[in-house]
């Protein structure tokens, strides 16, 4: 849990450290928006992880929060790399969506073992 937040954090640094660079150009521009979309993923395992200590249900609403903040923080940079970062961000939902699944039948058949 600590290191998405540190890794979220420091993402967001420095990305905002380097927006004049990731504006500059249109590759750089894409690579803006992969770096937002890295936000969103730091930050969604972040209040996944913080949620599951806690016992609370993760549901949509932590989804939404983070690709909020990683899409406020792609507005910052240029305006395509709100685009991008949408993009990259459900491609990255859905692999973390297929892994989760593969990691739930695992301890389930792990747990139907013992």
């Amino acid at each position: 849990m600590l290191y998405s937040l540190l890794l979220f954090v420091v993402t967001l640094s420095l990305q905002e450290m380097y927006r004049g660079k990731l504006a500059s150009s249109e590759l750089f521009t894409i690579l803006g928006g992969f770096t937002s979309s890295l936000v969103f993923l730091f930050l969604l395992t972040f209040i996944g992880n913080y949620q599951e200590t806690y016992g609370v249900k993760t549901g949509w609403g932590a989804v939404i929060l983070a690709e909020v903040v990683a899409l406020v923080a792609a507005g910052t940079v240029h305006r395509v790399c709100i685009t991008t970062c949408f993009l990259f961000s459900a491609v990255m939902l859905y692999e973390v969506k297929k892994i989760s699944e593969v990691m739930v039948s695992k301890s389930e058949a792990k747990g139907r073992r013992h």
